[in-house]
């Protein structure tokens, strides 16, 4: 990347229990976020992506580690002191406010000169497509129009880092993906570097530059979209992301005993995996790499046949586990139910993963 704009440097977060406890919601967190990019926080429920989002915004204070932000240290600065701005899940506009005046409700806060902020007001409703919206109020308006307007009045103070915390998880499938979309649009428009809280993995593979992979407190990987995808470091993210079979496996001179008698020759892995002399191995492959063969490497019982549309699901029994396979809906010979076949692993796309 780019040099050093945002630096998290060894941020510890710890929370005390009801029972005496405590929680480290972040556990030594460091990673650098490079001006202009589109930067993914992801992670289940709980895991510290948010913690850390809200240390960076200046919500929370961490116990010890900086916060950087272009050589200017900001973790010990109230949030009004820090170029920062957050959009949140809920879009906290003010209901009695129209959607000109939430948009230059924080501008005359800090005293904006009061043609600055109309020019304001009025690019930021251009920029997120909403120019002639002025005059409504927020009730007037649609929900993604309202996430819009949140949008807008985050840009129109023209934050160093706009800050969102899962601020499309309240709209419907087909709007999401449309604003999806338009974030990415507006993040290369303005040149703003984007921190983007969310659980939802396409949503990450989709909208960023990199992807900070967190659990319980700590970034388990931290990698473009492909990577994390396609070389994910562990189990956990082979799991997490997308859809994977984890195969657990036995190293035999043959290559890997998998459950059922198959056998994975070594030379059918990704070239960068990591195979011990011996011991337990577990194999990750993802079901759209697997296809239907007549010589195939791992065999079983088809159990169930699932059509989803473009593709369609097999979920095959080898020995005491399950694994699935997404094929193409065209142009794919369909496996009937209780038959036996044989599945292959394509271009060499099965890897070991730690455990």
């Amino acid at each position: 990347m780019s040099e050093k704009f945002l630096e998290i440097r060894n941020i510890v977060k710890v929370y005390p229990t009801p029972e005496g406890g405590e929680v480290r919601a972040l556990d030594d967190v460091s990673l650098d976020i490079a001006a202009g990019e589109f930067f993914i926080l992801l992670g289940p429920s709980g895991c510290g992506k948010t913690t850390l989002l809200r240390s960076i915004a200046g919500l929370e204070y961490p116990d010890s580690g900086e916060i950087v932000l272009l050589g200017d240290r900001i973790d010990d600065k109230p949030p009004y002191e820090r170029p920062v701005n957050t959009v949140f899940q809920s879009y906290a506009l003010f209901p009695h406010m129209t959607v000109g005046e939430n948009i230059a409700f924080g501008l005359e806060m800090e005293k904006i000169e009061k043609d600055e902020v109309a020019k304001r007001v009025v690019e930021a409703l251009a920029q997120v497509k909403l120019s002639g919206y002025e005059n409504r109020l927020p009730s007037q308006i649609s929900g993604g129009q309202q996430q819009r307007v949140a949008l807008a009045r985050a840009l129109a103070k023209k934050p160093k880092v706009l800050l969102l915390d899962e601020p499309l998880s309240a709209l419907d499938l087909k709007l999401r993906r449309g604003m999806q979309v338009e974030l990415k649009r507006l993040q290369r428009e303005t040149g703003i570097t984007f921190v983007f809280v969310t659980h939802d993995q396409e949503e990450a593979m989709s909208m960023g530059d990199r992807i900070a992979v967190f659990s319980e407190g700590k970034i388990i990987q931290l990698d473009t979209p492909v990577n994390v995808y396609r070389r994910p470091v562990n189990a956990y993210v082979a799991d997490f992301i997308g859809e994977t079979n984890l195969i657990e496996g036995t190293i035999v001179a043959s290559g890997i005993s998998l459950p059922g008698g198959n056998i994975l020759p070594t030379n059918q892995l990704a070239e960068d995996s990591v195979v011990p002399n011996s011991g337990k191995v577990t194999v990750a492959i993802r079901p759209e790499d697997l296809v239907i063969a007549n010589d195939g490497i791992i065999g079983g019982t088809v159990r169930d046949v699932i059509f989803t549309g473009d593709s369609v699901r097999v979920y095959v029994t080898v020995g005491d586990i399950e694994v699935i396979a997404s094929l193409a809906s065209y142009g794919t010979a369909i496996p009937a139910q209780g038959s036996h076949v044989t599945l292959n692993p394509e271009n060499r796309a099965a890897r070991t993963v730690a455990s």
